[in-house]
Protein backbone atom coordinates (compact mmCIF):
# COMPACT_ATOMS: atom_id res chain seq x y z
CA UNK A 1 0.00 0.00 0.00
CA UNK A 2 1.36 3.41 -1.00
CA UNK A 3 1.29 6.46 1.27
CA UNK A 4 2.80 9.94 0.92
CA UNK A 5 4.66 11.57 3.80
CA UNK A 6 5.81 15.21 3.73
CA UNK A 7 8.71 16.80 5.64
CA UNK A 8 9.98 20.37 5.87
CA UNK A 9 12.75 22.52 7.34
CA UNK A 10 13.82 26.14 6.97
CA UNK A 11 17.60 26.14 6.62
CA UNK A 12 19.81 29.20 6.07
CA UNK A 13 16.84 31.22 4.84
CA UNK A 14 15.66 28.58 2.37
CA UNK A 15 12.70 26.22 2.39
CA UNK A 16 13.65 22.54 2.01
CA UNK A 17 10.80 20.04 1.63
CA UNK A 18 10.81 16.30 1.01
CA UNK A 19 8.05 13.92 0.01
CA UNK A 20 8.50 10.21 0.67
CA UNK A 21 6.07 7.92 -1.13
CA UNK A 22 6.21 4.50 0.47
CA UNK A 23 5.40 1.16 -1.12
CA UNK A 24 7.28 -1.60 -2.93
CA UNK A 25 9.46 1.00 -4.70
CA UNK A 26 9.67 4.10 -2.46
CA UNK A 27 10.09 7.46 -4.22
CA UNK A 28 11.73 10.52 -2.63
CA UNK A 29 11.40 14.06 -4.02
CA UNK A 30 13.21 17.11 -2.63
CA UNK A 31 12.17 20.71 -3.25
CA UNK A 32 14.26 23.78 -2.42
CA UNK A 33 12.28 27.02 -2.35
CA UNK A 34 9.42 25.23 -4.13
CA UNK A 35 11.48 23.88 -7.03
CA UNK A 36 12.24 20.18 -7.46
CA UNK A 37 15.99 19.70 -7.07
CA UNK A 38 16.26 15.99 -6.30
CA UNK A 39 14.42 12.77 -7.09
CA UNK A 40 15.32 9.16 -6.30
CA UNK A 41 13.84 5.70 -5.89
CA UNK A 42 14.94 2.87 -3.63
CA UNK A 43 13.93 -0.70 -2.89
CA UNK A 44 11.96 -1.84 0.13
CA UNK A 45 12.93 0.25 3.20
CA UNK A 46 16.52 1.10 2.21
CA UNK A 47 17.59 4.67 3.05
CA UNK A 48 18.23 7.03 0.14
CA UNK A 49 20.55 10.05 0.06
CA UNK A 50 19.97 13.03 -2.24
CA UNK A 51 22.60 15.71 -2.79
CA UNK A 52 21.09 19.12 -3.59
CA UNK A 53 22.22 22.74 -3.50
CA UNK A 54 20.79 25.82 -1.85
CA UNK A 55 20.60 28.79 -4.25
CA UNK A 56 23.21 30.93 -2.49
CA UNK A 57 26.27 32.65 -3.94
CA UNK A 58 28.20 30.36 -4.18
CA UNK A 59 25.70 27.46 -4.03
CA UNK A 60 25.63 25.62 -0.69
CA UNK A 61 25.63 21.81 -0.98
CA UNK A 62 23.31 19.97 1.41
CA UNK A 63 22.21 16.36 1.68
CA UNK A 64 18.75 15.00 2.45
CA UNK A 65 18.75 11.48 3.88
CA UNK A 66 15.33 9.80 3.72
CA UNK A 67 14.51 6.53 5.45
CA UNK A 68 11.19 5.14 4.11
CA UNK A 69 10.85 2.56 6.88
CA UNK A 70 10.42 0.33 8.69
CA UNK A 71 7.61 2.13 10.42
CA UNK A 72 7.09 5.84 9.86
CA UNK A 73 9.43 7.47 7.29
CA UNK A 74 12.05 9.95 8.51
CA UNK A 75 14.11 12.69 6.83
CA UNK A 76 17.33 14.36 7.93
CA UNK A 77 19.06 17.40 6.40
CA UNK A 78 22.85 17.43 6.55
CA UNK A 79 24.61 20.73 5.89
CA UNK A 80 28.28 21.43 5.23
CA UNK A 81 28.99 22.29 8.89
CA UNK A 82 26.30 20.02 10.36
CA UNK A 83 27.61 16.43 10.31
CA UNK A 84 24.90 15.31 12.77
CA UNK A 85 22.15 16.93 10.71
CA UNK A 86 18.75 18.42 11.41
CA UNK A 87 15.54 16.42 11.67
CA UNK A 88 13.00 17.54 9.08
CA UNK A 89 9.60 17.99 10.69
CA UNK A 90 6.64 16.00 9.34
CA UNK A 91 3.91 18.09 7.66
CA UNK A 92 0.28 17.19 7.19
CA UNK A 93 -1.33 18.25 3.90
Amino acid sequence: MRARHHFHIDYRGHSVSATVQTGHTPVVEVLVDGKETGHATTRDDRPVTLHVELPTDPPTPVTVRATPGPGVPRCLLLGPEDPEGHVMAPRIY
